[in-house]
């Protein structure tokens, strides 16, 4: 058994666990703080929910983009030979970089994906959620959804672009 190895998969699992219990409960949050203040959006609306699920899929599918990149980042460190101080605090600040960055990516996609649909359409897509008209959100969740999927390589591409590989000189 390979303890190095077993010890990165635990903290893997519950650095996972943990970010995404936090991700997840900081956007149901201002998702709920947004449709009870701006949209009048109370309990019990079903499109809304869909909507919301929709948005909670789509960050938490983002921000599990960067998992790869930061899983390189952290093995190319832990060879550096730096004390464990110096590479815990490198952790923490690259994994917090890339856990940030990709969440805004994933806000920024949905916010984008709601924005094209609702100035494509002449309809005003928010007063039918808080109707809850279910194919209005069902249109606008599949619409993030999808965004997310074509978009989530490139954000992964520009975190890994951001990992301090080691220069090898070839001759």
């Amino acid at each position: 058994m390979n303890i190095k190895l077993s010890l990165l998969a635990i903290v893997e699992i519950l650095s996972g666990l943990s970010i995404g219990i936090v991700i997840m409960i900081i956007t149901y949050k201002i998702l709920m703080w947004i449709g009870r203040k701006r949209y009048d959006i109370h309990q019990n609306n079903l499109a809304y929910s869909i909507f919301m699920a929709s948005v909670l899929f789509s960050v938490g599918y983002m921000v599990s983009g960067v998992i790869q990149p930061l899983l390189s980042l952290f093995r190319i460190m832990a060879a550096s030979g730096s004390s464990t101080i110096e590479l815990l605090l490198s952790f923490i600040g690259y994994g917090a970089f890339y856990i940030a960055s990709s969440y805004f990516a994933g806000v920024v996609v949905s916010l984008v994906g709601i924005t094209i649909y609702t100035g494509l359409t002449p309809i005003d897509e928010f007063a039918e959620v808080k109707n809850n008209n279910l194919g209005v959100a069902l249109v606008v969740g599949t619409i993030i959804i999808v965004l997310t999927l074509l978009t989530r390589d490139g954000v992964n591409l520009l975190m890994e672009s951001q990992i301090p590989y080691p220069i090898h000189f070839t001759q």
